[in-house]
């Protein structure tokens, strides 16, 4: 998607638990019975599995404080996803400091039922819109091993911080043009290179990721299923999907193809479950009508997941520029337990209620600054193809962002 984000980031809540209770045995014998074995849960199927809600707030801990400012506004809802994004630029950051993932990891650890959700990119320089050529050479060496400590150091900071689970949605957005991670130049190598991250991070003990193979809706540069790297190193289908082309009414973004009914009909063939890790307003503006039928949409289709973009252009609470978008999104679910399903309209007594304490307005995510954090000064890719893991860093200046 051609969205405004200098270096992504994202948003917020978790996976809810079906509870099933069997009978017991009752009756004059029962005492001498041998005791019955614990009730098996019901499979997380579509037709009885919640669906996890939450929204990208901000990257950083911040995200993490606004998503109870975010559930006062939906009258109580649960928000269940925690979803962010790490900083492509460098290594070092994809590797995952663990001063970026511990707030997140916190959070995670603080109920059984929340998911957190991380994009992981799959090459530095992810948004220097790097040539097809050197993105084919890159490709190649992923997938030849090169890169395989970076996902071992990123998978065993992720256990060691209690978020074992964590869903990776990894390489987000293959299908299209604007990152260094992309598809189109060898679907061949990035099919291979994503089999090799997958196999290096399962290779860690302790974790239960799950991976998230979430392509733009629509054809973009290349079809997403020929960039789809097998059953066996995917767990969830996902897709980003804004309200703009393709498909200028909600019914062509849904027909149109490897749009969303392509996605549903595409993971029930390969038995995944679906996901929405990026979605929301963009090129038609505030467009009520978009937010009530995705919205109807995900409650129909019960994906694992879903985390709306929560930023301007696309976003509802923190952006003022989507009123009545945003009544609708709030509106159906509101007070709903973590999950999106259409709710009442709310009726508070009084006036209706406002945004509580609404923060800044939030911006595309940025790369979070700190001292741990630095910036490369390009010499130019000559001396970075001979010496690629070569760095000069400035300390950034202590504001709440960077300020290039």
């Amino acid at each position: 998607m051609s969205k405004r984000r200098r270096l992504t980031g994202t948003c917020i809540g978790t996976v809810a638990i079906s509870l099933v209770v069997a009978s017991g045995v009752f009756g004059a014998e029962a005492a001498d019975r041998a005791p019955a074995d614990p009730p098996v849960p019901a499979p997380a199927t579509p037709e009885n599995r919640p669906t996890a809600s939450g929204a990208y707030l901000h990257y950083g801990p911040d995200g993490v404080e606004r998503m109870a400012e975010l559930s006062k506004w939906l009258g109580g809802a649960e928000l269940k996803v925690g979803h962010t994004y790490l900083p492509g630029d460098l290594w070092s950051n994809i590797e995952g400091r663990p001063e970026f993932l511990r707030p997140w990891a916190e959070w995670r650890r603080g109920a059984d039922d929340r998911m957190f959700v991380l994009n992981v990119p799959m090459l530095e320089r992810n948004e220097d819109r790097v040539p097809d050529d050197e993105v084919r050479d890159l490709l190649q060496e992923g997938a030849a091993g090169s890169y395989d400590k970076h996902y071992r150091t990123l998978a065993n900071r992720l256990v060691d911080l209690g978020a074992k689970d964590t869903v990776i949605v990894l390489g987000w957005e293959m299908n299209g043009t604007t990152y260094t991670h992309r598809c189109g130049p060898d679907p061949d190598a990035w099919k291979a290179y994503w089999k090799r991250i997958v196999k290096t991070m399962r290779s860690v003990p302790g974790q239960k990721f799950r991976f998230d193979f979430a392509p733009n809706r629509g054809v973009d540069a290349i079809p997403w299923t020929e960039c789809y790297p097998g059953d066996d190193v995917v767990d969830i289908i996902g897709m980003d999907s804004y309200d703009q082309p393709p498909g200028e009414t909600f019914d062509e973004q849904v027909s149109a193809p490897y749009g969303l009914q392509a996605q549903v009909d595409f993971a029930a063939a390969h038995n995944k479950a679906i996901s929405y890790p990026e979605w929301g307003l963009f090129r038609n503006g505030d467009n009520p009508e978009y937010m009530s039928r995705m919205l109807d949409w995900i409650a129909r289709h019960k994906p694992l997941y879903q985390t709306i973009t929560d930023y301007c252009p696309h976003g509802v609470w923190q952006c003022d520029e989507n009123p009545q978008s945003s009544e609708v999104f709030r509106s159906k679910l509101y007070g709903t337990p973590g999950q999106a399903t259409p709710a009442p309209a709310p009726t508070p007594a009084g006036p209706p209620e406002t945004k509580p304490d609404k923060p800044a307005p939030a911006e595309a995510p940025r790369e979070p600054n700190s001292g741990n954090w630095c910036a490369p000064v390009k010499l130019g890719n000559w001396i970075n193809r001979w010496v690629p893991d070569f760095r000069f860093c400035v300390k950034p200046p202590p504001t709440d962002r960077l300020l290039f």
